[in-house]
């Protein structure tokens, strides 16, 4: 199977729209899914907060992966400004939201209400990513399976673009399929998709080309979602573990995102 290829400036360009319509579908979907305007204080809040921590959040594990350029910064300022990490864009959006509601004084969870633009935007943005091809670094190791894709250099590779938007929508359509059982733990089952978006990286991005080697042959991505899942599993467990139908009033709400 072939990729459609484009010159460096066209696919960077295809990347950044496809980018661009990922980041408003997101805000589209999560403005018709809540009640009201965005722009009531807490709510507008909570998507600033999410916004900004996404985007600190993308170019920090940017640099974790390719730490190697951070040398050609004295060359080049405009290094600073690219690539772009969905793994840090969770993370960093999640904190961003925490944040805000800590500034905001509000207690309600909200991370349900991403599940849905999140799995609409990997989508949208992968497409970009796969457009763009060899100009971009989220093409898979060569490969022998039919379905290889020859992204303009004749080796057929994984196309582990393909892969994160199959797992996007299979694992986040299963989460909403079933969200009537989340109603009564709110939080739970963004908790839930963060973590298997995690443990997915972590298995997926060993089929990925790795710029640069940490400890144990880990990419810099991969590094990452180890260290989150770690941090964030224990968060899960609890909230899952918890007799819910004892709980006192209010409890549910007070649970991170």
């Amino acid at each position: 199977m072939n990729a459609p290829v484009f010159a460096p400036a066209t696919a960077h360009l295809l990347h950044l729209l496809f980018e661009w319509a990922a980041l408003a579908a997101g805000v589209q979907i999560y403005r018709r899914q809540s009640a009201g305007s965005l722009l009531q204080p807490g709510r507008y809040a909570v998507v600033i907060g999410c916004i900004l921590g996404a985007a600190i959040g993308n170019k920090l594990v940017f640099w974790i992966e390719f730490p190697h350029l951070w040398r050609t910064l004295s060359a080049d300022a405009g290094v600073w400004m690219s690539g772009q990490s969905i793994v840090g864009g969770l993370l960093g959006g999640l904190l961003g939201v925490e944040l805000a509601k800590k500034l905001t004084g509000a207690r309600a969870s909200t991370g349900d209400q991403f599940v849905l633009p999140l799995v609409a935007g990997t989508v949208v943005g992968r497409i970009g990513c796969f457009l763009a091809g060899l100009n971009d670094g989220t093409y898979g190791t060569p490969t022998a399976l039919p379905w290889g894709v020859d992204f303009g250099d004749g080796i057929a590779r994984h196309p582990t673009q393909l892969y994160d938007m199959a797992f996007a929508l299979l694992w986040g359509g299963a989460l909403l399929a079933t969200r009537e059982r989340w109603r009564a733990r709110p939080g739970l089952m963004f908790k839930f998709y963060l973590a298997g978006y995690l443990l997915w990286r972590l298995w997926v991005d060993g089929l990925k080309p790795v710029p640069y080697f940490y400890p144990a042959q880990l990419s810099g991505i991969q590094l990452v979602c180890l260290v989150a899942l770690l941090c964030y599993t224990p968060l899960l467990l609890r909230q899952l573990l918890r007799p819910h139908a004892h709980a006192p009033a209010g409890a549910a709400n007070r649970e991170i995102t």
